[in-house]
This record gives structure tokens, sequence and C-alpha cells, in this order.
């Protein structure tokens, strides 16, 4: 029988195994390192991406806060404007009923009264004076009873004033202002 040496041939072919192995491990990990950089480059650019969307919507947030910070300040604006006007049209409003009011004042004063100081605060006027006579104080505050611009009076204080007579007294009183319904500037007319 023929003696055959198999040992070289199979020598032969577990180096070419090794080599196909190294050469398929080599090749694979070659790859796995293709892959690595080409996720890496993705992701990379993918927060590059990012970063420059972020820092577009932080510049647009900044052109925006600017934008609302002059609303802001024109709203501001606005309504000091709107204050403005408001207490304008007020004192336009007013101005007639302030010469209404020193009109009435002038009509109720009685003969032998007259006044010293007038102070107004709010609807409030206060009247100091003097007068010949207590009857002269009570007939005064009948009258700004009966006026339709002035209601409620109310008398403070009452004091002699030797100054200016024997009966002679000064007096501090205090008045609202009411403004007349239509009805009754229509009767006055």
């Amino acid at each position: 029988m023929a003696q055959i040496n198999l040992l070289p041939w199979r020598e032969e072919r577990r180096k070419e195994s090794k080599k196909a192995f190294l050469s398929t491990s080599a090749l694979v990990l070659a790859l796995a390192a293709g892959c690595i950089l080409l996720a890496d480059r993705v992701v990379s650019s993918q927060i590059d991406n990012q970063n420059a969307r972020n820092q577009y919507l932080e510049r647009n947030i900044e052109e925006l806060d600017k934008q609302v910070a002059e609303i802001a300040e024109l709203q501001k604006r606005r309504n000091q404007l709107l204050d403005r006007m408001k207490v304008i049209q007020e004192l336009q409003g007013n101005r007639p009923i302030i010469v209404r009011v020193l009109d009435q004042l002038v009509r109720t004063v009685p003969d032998g009264v007259f006044y010293t100081t007038l102070t107004t605060k709010g609807k409030q006027i206060s009247i100091s004076g003097t007068a010949e006579s207590n009857n002269r104080v009570s007939s005064l505050m009948r009258r700004l009873e009966a006026s339709e611009w002035l209601a409620n009076p109310n008398l403070d204080v009452v004091k002699a004033a030797p100054t200016f007579g024997d009966q002679a007294s000064d007096f501090n009183l205090t008045v609202n202002v009411k403004a007349p319904t239509i009805e009754e500037e229509s009767g006055e007319g």
C-alpha cells in the first residue's frame, strides 16, 4: 500500500485558514473602524447642524426680545399719553363746572358775610370767612343747601371775631360740589 503523507496538506490548509481568518478579521476590523468613523461623522454633522439651528434660534430670540422691549416701551408711552389725554379732557370738561361753582359761591353769599379763603380737595370745598352775626352764617348755609351746584354744607368752627364788631364771628365750613341733573338744568333756563 502506498503511503500518503497528509501532514503538509493539512498544514497548508491551516495556514490558508489562518490567513483567511486574519484577512477576514482585518477586513471586519477595517469595516468596523469605517462604520465607527462614519457614525462619528454623522453624529458630528448632526450636532453641528443642531448647534447651527440653536444659534439661529438664539439670534431670532434676541431680535424678538428687542422687539418685545420696544413694544413694551411703546405701550408704556401710549398709556402715558392716554393718561395725559384723560387729564386734559377732565380739565376741559370740568372747566365750566368750576366757573358755575364759583358763580354759585358768589351768588349764595348774603350781605354781611365775606370769604377769606377757599380751598378745594376733590369735590369738597373748604370755606373760611367772617360774618357780621351768627344769623348771617345760618343764612349762608341755607343758601348753599338750596344751590343746585353745592350740597351738604357742614359748619366746622364758629368763633367770635371782635375786631369786626361785637356780634362778628369767624367760621369754617365745608360744602360738596355736585353737578345738577339734566332736568334741573333745563328747568333753570
